[in-house]
């Protein structure tokens, strides 16, 4: 949470301007007549800024980049304290490297990309400019046929784009069970929307963390508080790299 504090000078001003000021000032003119140069600086504070000094200002910071993160359980949090959840773990690590962000957690528990799509238009609010879309995973669970969610998926870039929205999709892989046809539809949905729509693909969301008991909960599907820090290290270059792009990226400090 951020706290925005401006500087009132109210208070200031109408102590300059109370009567008192009247006898105030004739002492001050005569005591700065009869004190060197060093006591001058004493009484009025330090010298005013020149040409050279104020071009060591520090500019205004830039505002933190709008990021929504619009996903399912894998980003909602499922099992895990909020501050430990996807979006609240990326943001701290993207602002460790250099780039501000404020990360809004769109994950929804069960969702599938149907369901994302049928909720887009409240869960991104005006003036969002960068949304992580994760979405697939139940879908591959329930076994939906593939042309449904490629069809839903679609849609969400699409309507995104069309409001201005830069778009990062994550993909998914469907479980091996589910037979090899199944596989050979669901599998290239994600690289196969990148590429005509032109947005940026981090090929499967949960590398480095399925199948590894280490890093998911006891069901065996959803990270740990240290499987999302592993998802996050994994994914940030990515992230990063799509931020960066977009226009008005002095956000970037380091970029």
């Amino acid at each position: 949470m951020r706290l925005s504090i401006k500087p009132s000078y109210g208070n200031f001003a109408a102590a300059v301007e109370r009567p008192g000021s009247r006898f105030l000032a004739p002492f001050l003119a005569k005591l700065l007549v009869r004190l060197p140069t060093i006591a001058v600086v004493a009484v009025l504070g330090a010298p005013m800024m020149t040409g050279p000094a104020l071009a060591q200002t520090p500019s205004v910071a830039a505002k933190p980049i709008k990021l929504v993160v619009l996903g399912d359980s894998l980003t909602a949090g499922f099992g895990l304290p909020a501050v430990q959840a996807f979006p609240v773990q990326l943001q701290k690590s993207l602002k460790d490297n250099g780039i501000e962000v404020d990360a809004v957690n769109a994950g929804v528990s069960g969702d599938t990309a149907s369901g994302g799509r049928d909720r887009l238009e409240w869960s991104i609010p005006e003036g969002t400019q960068a949304v992580i879309v994760e979405l697939g995973a139940n879908d591959a669970l329930r076994g939906i046929d593939p042309a449904v969610t490629r069809s839903a998926l679609e849609d969400i870039i699409k309507k995104l784009q069309a409001r201005g929205v830069a778009v990062m999709l994550c993909g998914m892989y469907a479980p091996r069970n589910l037979g090899p046809d199944y596989v050979a539809k669901f599998d290239p949905i994600y690289p196969g929307l990148a590429k005509t729509y032109g947005v940026p693909l981090y090929p499967f969301f949960l590398d480095g963390v399925a199948g590894n008991g280490m890093l998911t909960q006891p069901d065996g599907l959803h990270p740990t508080a240290e499987g999302v820090a592993t998802i996050v290290k994994r994914i940030l270059p990515a992230v990063q790299a799509f931020l960066k792009r977009l226009p008005g990226k002095s956000s970037a400090r380091n970029g």
